[in-house]
């Protein structure tokens, strides 16, 4: 294994998602799910697309697969709904046909037309479904519902039909969920070990599961600790950019008291007054700034 491949084995992190349907018989399953009317399509017509830090997160919960003419583009969207999945979703897309004209030594300024694969955007929810459309459009995301020049329509896949591919993994997000909140972050491992115990008795993903019962484990485990420290990292900059925020608010406090020839004992009581400190560290503040 060359440098390039170390580097890229420790950076990219893929999910259950894309194990998963890096297997070409579930992603057969998959595509069947999606269009149940094509009864002769086979694993060999299948071609995965995948992108690299297209995404941004490295965290890869997103699938691009080909079939024939269609070009299928699949996201998982964890348990939170956004409407910024669209604009993930044409960023996909964009990078997709630009690689496949560049695969195929288009000219885009021939006049004679280009033929390229017709697109399917798709969201996988695994959240609760509520009142939730079947549909996320761009304009009515973003443009408050006017018409525009570009328009998307994802559709939205809610997997409640545990018999198909779609459903199991959803349900399997699901058991692991309530496996976390039983367990908590110190005991992870149970919370994994017990979502796979539930599944298999379940009958949901078990073929997958029983063939890749550790790499499924390791899998689950990198990215609970991926996003430990992504929350980490968030928290601590949001205390940081409040802390900054807070000094300067006091510098201004002081700044304009020394400005209007007011008291330091005036400044001192006004920070203390204002920020809820006390004393000494408002008296270390406006001698710092004064």
């Amino acid at each position: 294994m060359n440098h390039e491949e170390k580097l890229e084995k420790r950076t990219i992190k893929d999910s259950v998602f894309t194990d998963l349907f890096s297997d070409k018989k579930y992603l057969l399953q998959l595509y069947r799910s999606l269009h149940p009317e094509d009864l002769e399509a086979t694993e060999d017509d299948l071609t995965t697309i995948t992108l690299k830090n297209v995404l941004t997160n490295q965290i890869y919960n997103d699938l691009g697969f080909a079939k024939g003419d269609r070009l299928i583009i699949l996201l998982e969207c964890q348990s939170k709904w956004t409407g910024n999945i669209i604009l993930r979703i044409l960023l996909y897309i964009a990078e997709t046909y630009q690689r496949y004209f560049k695969e195929r030594e288009c000219d885009l300024y021939d006049t004679k037309r280009i033929p390229i694969p017709k697109p399917e955007f798709y969201m996988l929810y695994v959240g609760d479904r509520k009142d939730r459309s079947k549909h996320m459009r761009l304009s009515e995301e973003f443009f408050n519902g006017e018409t525009a020049s570009l328009e998307m329509t994802v559709n939205i896949l809610y997997g409640e039909n545990e018999n198909d591919i779609l459903g199991q993994y959803i349900a399997f997000t699901r058991i692991y969920a309530e496996q976390k909140r039983i367990y908590g972050p110190k005991d992870i491992r149970k919370a994994i070990l017990e979502t796979i115990r539930i599944c298999k008795d379940r009958n949901l993903l078990v073929e997958y599961l029983k063939s890749k019962e550790k790499e499924v484990v390791s899998i689950m485990i990198t990215l609970f600790d991926e996003e430990e420290i992504q929350r980490t990292f968030i928290a601590r900059e949001r205390r940081e950019a409040a802390d900054e925020e807070r000094q300067n608010g006091i510098r201004s406090l002081i700044t304009a008291y020394k400005k209007l020839n007011g008291t330091i004992s005036d400044a001192i009581e006004s920070v203390i007054t204002d920020y809820q400190i006390s004393e000494q560290e408002a008296r270390t503040l406006v001698e710092k700034y004064w």
